[in-house]
């Protein structure tokens, strides 16, 4: 009990520091230069249809992403756990791009484009065109504006010959034939500041008692942690304990299910595990680990509730 004591310990731990240190940035953008609306975690991030996005100070190291388009007849693009930290280390921020494209069949789909780690000394380049949102906040959009301004001067060389004939005065202009006109181009560069007419609201907190789930690696640990339990009733009561200070998403709970030998202590910790659910729309997944009809039933009448 005190060894699960700390290993409980070591994991809200790291969870804390993890969510200090990710600052990661995450752009995507439409190859075809479709406008869309972005939405992370359920929230709309942009206000009018775009079509390239950056957002920064992404602290945790995946999002649920959605891409809806403004012409409804391309649809939507939906991505789960779409990461925007090094895979392999999940405490690295990166600044991330994504792209929307067309696929073989013509339908949009999103591909990772490319990845840097954040280097915090550094000023990112933000072409003008990109509308940028901090997560949660207004952001300055600096925005690049070039004006051209064209001058065009006419003139010659000439001269004025005056004449006096007999007491009368005459004045003449005489230009040179090599007629001449001058064009100068001025080029000005003008920089405006200006800020998102909507702040995106902050992440949102799932129902219940859950804020964030666990990550892959703190739910990595966890689970080995419960594999190592010898019986059956041990093994159960370590799953709860874990997810009573943890949240899962959908597919780690149904995983965690998979580790029980009997179909009662499955149907169990699946109806324990609700509540700490990060993604409960998702929860129909768990109806998979069941061998008996009457589990499912059972499970689906007990999340109706």
């Amino acid at each position: 009990m005190k060894k699960l004591t700390l290993l409980m310990s070591c994991v809200l731990i790291y969870t804390a520091t993890m969510a200090q240190m990710i600052n990661s940035t995450l752009t995507i953008f439409s190859e075809e230069g479709h406008k869309f609306y972005l939405i992370l975690n359920g929230t709309r991030m942009n206000d009018k249809p775009e079509t390239n996005i950056r957002l920064q100070n992404l602290t945790q190291p995946y999002y649920n992403c959605k891409v809806l388009f403004d012409d409804k007849a391309l649809g939507e693009v939906s991505k789960n756990y779409l990461p925007v930290t090094d895979p392999g280390n999940q405490t690295q921020s990166m600044d991330v791009t994504y792209k929307i494209k067309s696929d073989k069949n013509g339908k949009q789909v999103l591909r990772y484009f490319s990845a840097t780690p954040v280097v915090i000394t550094a000023t990112p380049v933000i072409p003008p065109d990109v509308v940028v949102y901090n997560y949660g906040t207004t952001v300055p959009v600096v925005q690049t504006t070039v004006t051209e301004t064209t001058t065009t001067t006419t003139g010659g060389t000439g001269a004025n010959v005056g004449v006096n004939m007999g007491g009368v005065g005459v004045n003449m202009n005489v230009n040179d034939p090599n007629f001449h006109s001058q064009q100068t181009t001025t080029t000005t560069y003008t920089t405006t500041t200006t800020t998102s007419s909507t702040p995106p609201p902050p992440p949102p907190a799932a129902a219940g008692p859950c804020s964030y789930a666990m990550t892959a690696g703190d739910y990595a640990s966890a689970k080995a942690s419960i594999e190592k339990a010898t019986f059956e009733e041990t093994k159960l009561k370590s799953a709860k304990s874990i997810i009573t200070n943890n949240c899962m998403y959908a597919d780690q709970i149904r995983t965690i299910c998979r580790l029980f030998t009997f179909e009662a202590s499955k149907l169990d910790f699946a109806k324990f595990a609700y509540k700490y659910c990060y993604d409960k729309n998702n929860y129909f997944k768990i109806n998979d680990v069941f061998d008996f009809d009457a589990s499912r039933d059972e499970l689906s009448t007990f999340t109706a509730q």
